[in-house]
């Protein structure tokens, strides 16, 4: 345990005792280089160094193996490659599938715990996005985090937040939950209903470590973003205060927005063929790049300017760039059977 809070992570060593999933957490909150694993090597005969060992494996790039998954070259971020658009699809086959424990199955957009991919590390400040589904009654236990900015969507079920802030509450499909765990925060995520709970953990990275910890929520209707979209998620610098006022947008500590919306199909025979949304417009400004995921449902994505039309399966997602020179004008269409449920981040181009 000494070795843990030498290398400035008390939380995850306190965090030992308290979860069967400590593995698991550890895998996601040591960074690459953390000096735990130097203190932890000098000290092999220690059980917890032992156990912290192994999870500090999966951050060794000599040590870890890279699974055969977006094979294309790593993205390039060249002047000339910024002149034009940039659009490439992720199916959700291609999604690493990780079952760690009995209760947990996640799909991993970038490598995460024990999915490395040196080519697939992060989309500009997106760091992580996880789709995860929680069985009942069990849920992530009492964990750490520190310097990221942490977005949860709800789509299916209730998801139960306690943390190290006295914070305590439920939230249910379509609720936006955020926190910015900054110098560091103890939380625990869980499912203690009796039905299968879905949603996606998102962290960007913030604009500045060693920020003060925060959290909050929101508490959305499906007629906030019903044949809409709906923006949830903003940054600091465009909200106008340095303060939350705990309703609407929420602000986090990055140039990055969030938007959602829920449009209409005619599955279930309930809604006309002419009451089924039509489309979204949205236009990508220049320099800027979005991460767009089909929750539910499917669309299509399409700009004459560009001649892109991609279209997505439930759970696929798509990256696309605006060119240096100009905005990228996007229609975004629902299947017309399923409707279409889907979320994207917009931020700074990089790619």
């Amino acid at each position: 345990m000494t070795y843990l809070l030498q290398a400035g992570i008390r939380p995850a060593a306190q965090a030992l005792s308290r979860t069967t999933t400590t593995a698991y957490f550890l895998r996601s909150t040591i960074p690459l280089g953390n000096p735990v694993q130097q203190l932890l090597k000098a000290n092999p005969k220690s059980s917890i160094a032992n156990l912290v060992l192994q999870t500090c494996s999966e951050f060794n790039p000599s040590s870890r193996r890279t699974t055969a998954y977006r094979k294309e070259p790593i993205r390039s971020s060249s002047s000339t490659a910024m002149e034009k658009a940039f659009v490439r699809k992720i199916p959700s086959s291609s999604l690493y599938v990780s079952r760690p424990t009995w209760w947990l199955e996640s799909r991993f957009h970038f490598s995460f715990a024990e999915y490395f991919n040196p080519a697939n590390q992060e989309f500009g400040v997106l760091r992580v996005l996880n789709d995860d589904l929680v069985q009942p009654n069990a849920g992530f236990g009492t964990h750490p985090h520190r310097d990221m900015e942490i977005i949860t969507y709800v789509v299916d079920g209730q998801l139960s937040h306690k943390d190290s802030m006295g914070t305590e509450e439920t939230l249910g499909r379509g609720c936006v939950q955020y926190m910015s765990a900054g110098t560091g925060v103890t939380h625990s995520e869980m499912n203690h209903s009796n039905h299968l709970q879905r949603f996606l953990q998102i962290w960007v990275k913030p604009n500045a470590r060693g920020l003060k910890p925060n959290y909050g929520s929101r508490t959305f209707s499906k007629s906030d973003r019903h044949n809409k979209l709906q923006q949830v998620v903003t940054s600091y610098a465009h909200y106008g205060s340095d303060k939350d006022a705990g309703s609407g947008l929420i602000p986090v500590n990055q140039d990055v927005n969030i938007f959602v919306s829920e449009m209409n199909g005619v599955t279930d025979g309930s809604v006309a063929p002419s009451a089924a949304a039509k489309s979204l417009d949205y236009t990508l400004q220049k320099k800027r790049q979005m991460y767009l995921v089909c929750i539910e449902g499917g669309l299509t994505v399409s700009s004459v300017e560009s001649g892109l039309s991609e279209t997505l399966s439930a759970r696929d997602a798509l990256e696309v760039a605006a060119p240096r020179s100009g905005n990228l004008p996007l229609k975004i269409q629902p299947d017309v059977a399923s409707g279409a449920h889907f979320l994207f981040l917009e931020m700074e181009r990089t790619v």
